[in-house]
């Protein structure tokens, strides 16, 4: 499958999925751990992507989701954005309801 593919299934068939540097287990900046940190939070599961293994990664999501810097959160297939649109949204109470909709959905 060409990565651009496997990209939008990968979106598609994760609930929530995140494209950042490192794992959720070990990232590997402070922008995609504040992401992580939130989602660990909620409690929810996640998908998360290494885009530091693959530097083709970051182009051919980037491309498709308009966005330029990493990293990037997805719920339900919409891209919500990076560490501070997440950090805003968690911060106004607001990401819990958009991640409650991806878990009922």
């Amino acid at each position: 499958m060409e990565l651009s593919e496997q990209i939008k299934t990968d979106i598609s068939e994760n609930p929530v999925i995140i494209y950042m540097k490192g794992t959720k287990e070990m990232p590997m900046c402070g922008f995609s751990n504040q992401v992580v940190q939130i989602l660990n939070h909620y409690g929810i599961e996640y998908k998360d992507v290494n885009i530091l293994e693959n530097p083709e990664i970051r182009i051919k999501l980037s491309e498709q989701s308009g966005w330029p810097t990493i990293p990037q959160l997805f719920v339900k297939g919409k891209l919500i954005g990076g560490a501070d649109i997440a950090m805003e949204l968690h911060q106004k109470g607001e990401l819990l309801d958009i991640l409650d909709i991806s878990e009922n959905n």
